[in-house]
């Protein structure tokens, strides 16, 4: 059957070692001024944004504004008091330098400074009405991809829920990616940054709004991944370190064009309940959702096992597609990542969390159909570390 598909991708990639010093004409080509810069304090801590402001001053960009009241997990309440500040200061350029956290933060103010109400009046698809104002990502971990994607995600304080903001409004113009921005990342970042980018890539894979597209690049950033991550944590290689920061970078090209499912339903669930990081929370629970939908889809996760490293000569069909959760349940220990129990999972939490996971945005985009008594399960597999 052949599967039909749209592909927009409006935002210009710079990548390489040094393109950070093309943010201040850029800025000037967009005949922008008041630069509103989203971030957070460990980003700040990290001299990181000194160099970004230094850039700007350079090119003769002076009126800038910092922004960096963001929670590792972005809320309702930081993106709505940062649209108030922008619009106050009158920002007419955002430039979001971090993680996901600064990065969807930004996006949610970019959406206030151009329409009306609070973030929460845009939950779902398409609701903004008004194009935002011009935007700049510059990352500065190798997990997050969402300086090329159309989506934010915000912790609605309220229901303690992760609500998704996906409109195309929301593409940055340009994403800046320079491996200096990673060069000192600390090694457990890049564990759970990095396993973060493996789900993007997994999921956008073998999702069922897949396309040709999304399939190419999805597949080639997990081997990307697989060949250097365990350089860049353990060797803190820094070549190893740019070339994670480009499959990160391929994890949001892929979900761009796709989307998501069960893992991140999932994980955006414990970090609404818990506060867990993103990517601490989507690896806790990767190997065990892969292993569930190894039967919908055994023909991609066999090529994902074999884009991973695992030789699969010989197996059946189904052993290989099972290899490859096996094989990332083993990356995980290696990253060590914690699992449920060392999250602080309660197992009375689970119904709540199963039931909040059906509710994910993305949840019908699981290859395998998921109710909340099949996350229920997952959890409890996750929380026992039982494939």
């Amino acid at each position: 059957m052949i599967k039909s598909f749209d592909f927009l991708f409006p935002t210009k990639i710079k990548y390489g070692e040094g393109v950070l010093k093309e943010l201040g004409p850029m800025v000037k080509e967009f005949g922008k001024n008041r630069v509103l810069l989203v971030t957070d304090r460990g980003v700040k801590a990290a001299g990181l944004v000194d160099m970004v402001q230094s850039e700007l001053t350079k090119s003769g960009i002076t009126e800038i504004k910092i922004f960096d009241h963001v929670e590792p997990n972005p809320r309702t309440d930081g993106v709505n008091e940062g649209g108030k500040i922008a619009r106050e200061f009158q920002a007419d350029i955002l430039i979001a330098v971090g993680g996901g956290s600064p990065i969807d933060t930004a996006k949610g103010i970019g959406v206030l400074m151009t329409n009306e109400g609070v973030i929460e009046d845009y939950e779902g698809y398409f609701k903004v009405k008004n194009e935002i104002p011009p935007f700049i990502t510059i990352p500065t971990t190798v997990g997050t991809g969402s300086e090329v994607t159309e989506w934010a995600v915000i912790t609605d304080l309220k229901r303690m829920f992760k609500m998704s903001v996906a409109d195309t409004k929301l593409y940055p113009d340009v994403a800046l990616v320079d491996p200096v921005m990673v060069k000192d990342l600390p090694s457990r970042i890049v564990a759970s940054t990095g396993m973060d980018a493996l789900s993007h890539c997994i999921e956008s894979y073998v999702c069922t709004i897949s396309t040709a597209v999304s399939d190419a690049v999805a597949l080639y950033g997990i081997e990307v991944i697989a060949r250097n991550i365990r350089r860049a944590v353990y060797a803190n290689d820094y070549e190893a370190k740019a070339q994670m920061q480009l499959g990160a970078m391929f994890g949001g090209l892929a979900l761009s064009q796709a989307d998501i499912a069960s893992v991140h339903c999932m994980g955006e669930a414990l970090g609404g309940k818990y506060d867990t990081p993103h990517g601490i929370a989507n690896a806790s629970v990767l190997p065990y959702v892969m292993d569930f939908n190894a039967v919908a889809e055994p023909e991609k996760y066999r090529r994902i096992a074999i884009a991973l490293g695992v030789d699969t000569s010989g197996m059946r069909e189904i052993d290989a597609a099972r290899a490859a959760a096996a094989e990332v349940k083993k990356l995980n220990d290696d990253m060590k990542i914690p699992n449920l129990k060392e999250i602080g999972v309660k197992p009375e939490d689970f119904q709540e969390l199963s039931e909040k996971s059906e509710a994910n945005i993305s949840n019908s985009s699981n290859p395998r159909a998921a109710a909340a008594a099949d996350y229920y399960q997952l959890f409890e597999k996750a929380y026992k570390g039982e494939l």
